[in-house]
């Protein structure tokens, strides 16, 4: 038994159900829809990769289908909800899970389109500072995307990327390597644009002080939050962070490939100077439909829009930020702590008999509700026979399970019921 977060942690299935039952949060589980294995729900431990549909989704999609068939074009104006403007009915609720202002906060596009747009206006390389610093192994989208835009200016990637990585025999960056970093290339550094939480390990980045320190080196600080936005509490405008972008696809439940999000800091919405990618949808809305050839931008983050909304994707991403509303981010990130310690204490008691065969690699201080476990002298047989008995986790050569339990419906049962499942396999 261990006392955790005012909790005494036992590693058995009623414990595991007297912890739900006392949970005000659980009922939410029952808003989603659960994949079966058996009969029973499954233990779905990769809402870090695509998040589970609420069961809203479909009559929050539904109602603009029916809309289309009734209105056709004239659904713009006549709608339930007019598809106009339809990006903004999901801004102020966005905006609040980010931390940021409503004007700093839009829908649009992918991920990595996002990103791309997003370096066309804040990465501009000059013969003194050219240089782009980010984490070793991040997300290889991310990596295609930075290589590309150094090749785009006609750099060499070997010159103008670094990338910190781990020291030797340790599988997280220690903060101050990165700081070091900044302090080394701080006459040539132009862009610093790193995971908030990378995908891998789970380690969550202290985007706050980054975001200093690369603004003293002159830098421009950027994040990408595919793994923060819904999973942690973000403060994008008081960190001064100049540039974000995010998926909604994750933590946010807004269904494959789903709209993106990006940020923009207030202190840049003014700057006429900035390069940009423009189409019509960034034009100011109050005379885009004079159809005039001179692009005007919107003086918010929305003049990085290109297109008009995919309504589709906004209605199911609305189904999911308008539950994130009712129930706010504090309390999802502190019963996220409470069902994270908890894994992390099934972990510990499986390797009591286990030969401690089982290594957390996610550091303690630094995580959101994702946990990577290296199971040491195991295969891909591990997580296939876990998935066989009803357990949906994650796994990343060679040897690392990724599991994120998240705090709008995963449960305690569902831990407990993990390592007694993982327990029986090794």
């Amino acid at each position: 038994m261990r006392e955790t977060n005012n909790m005494n942690l036992q590693n058995t299935l009623e414990f595991a159900r007297q912890a739900d039952k006392a949970d005000k949060l659980s009922a939410y589980r029952q808003k989603f829809l659960i994949p079966q294995h058996n009969g029973r729900d499954v233990v779905y431990f990769t809402g870090n990769s695509l998040g589970l549909q609420p069961r809203t989704t479909q009559s929050y999609i539904q109602q603009e289908l029916e809309d289309w068939a009734k209105f056709g074009v004239e659904g713009h104006f006549l709608a339930k909800n007019p598809w106009m403007n339809y990006h903004e009915y999901l801004t102020e609720k966005m905006a609040k899970i980010v931390g940021a202002l409503p004007e700093e906060t839009v829908m649009m596009n992918q991920l990595t389109v996002n990103l791309h747009l997003l370096m066309v206006s804040f990465y501009r390389p000059t013969k003194q500072r050219y240089k782009i610093l980010c984490e070793a192994k991040a997300f290889p989208s991310d990596q295609y995307a930075l290589q590309s835009q150094i090749k785009f200016h006609g750099l060499k990637i070997e010159d103008a990327l670094i990338e910190i990585e781990p020291r030797n025999g340790e599988y997280v960056i220690r903060q101050e390597d990165i700081y070091e970093a900044i302090e080394k290339n701080k006459d040539s550094l132009a862009l610093i644009m790193i995971g908030g939480v990378n995908y891998f390990t789970g380690q969550v980045f202290d985007m706050k002080a980054i975001t200093e320190a690369g603004h003293k080196a002159g830098a421009i600080v950027g994040f990408d939050l595919a793994h923060g936005a819904g999973n942690l509490k973000l403060a994008l405008h008081d960190w001064g962070v100049d540039f974000a972008a995010w998926c909604s696809y994750k933590y946010l439940n807004s269904g494959p490939g789903s709209v993106a999000g990006a940020f923009v800091h207030q202190k840049h919405l003014k700057n006429t100077e900035l390069p940009m990618f423009a189409g019509w949808w960034g034009h100011d809305k109050k005379t885009r439909f004079l159809m005039d050839k001179t692009f005007v931008p919107m003086q918010t983050v929305e003049r990085w829009q290109m297109s008009n909304a995919p309504i589709f994707a906004m209605a199911a991403c609305r189904a999911s930020l308008d539950m994130f509303d009712e129930v706010g981010m504090d309390a999802l990130v502190e019963r996220s702590k409470r069902l994270t310690a908890y894994l992390e204490f099934i972990v510990e008691e499986i390797n009591k008999t286990n030969n401690s065969c089982l290594q957390i690699i996610t550091p303690k201080e630094n995580r959101g509700c994702q946990i990577s476990i290296v199971a040491n002298g195991y295969g891909k047989p591990l997580y296939n026979k876990l998935i066989e008995n009803g357990v949906i986790p994650d796994w990343r050569e060679p040897n690392v399970i990724r599991c994120a339990p998240v705090p709008l419906y995963n449960s305690f049962e569902d831990l407990y019921r993990f390592g007694e499942v993982l327990n029986s396999l090794l």
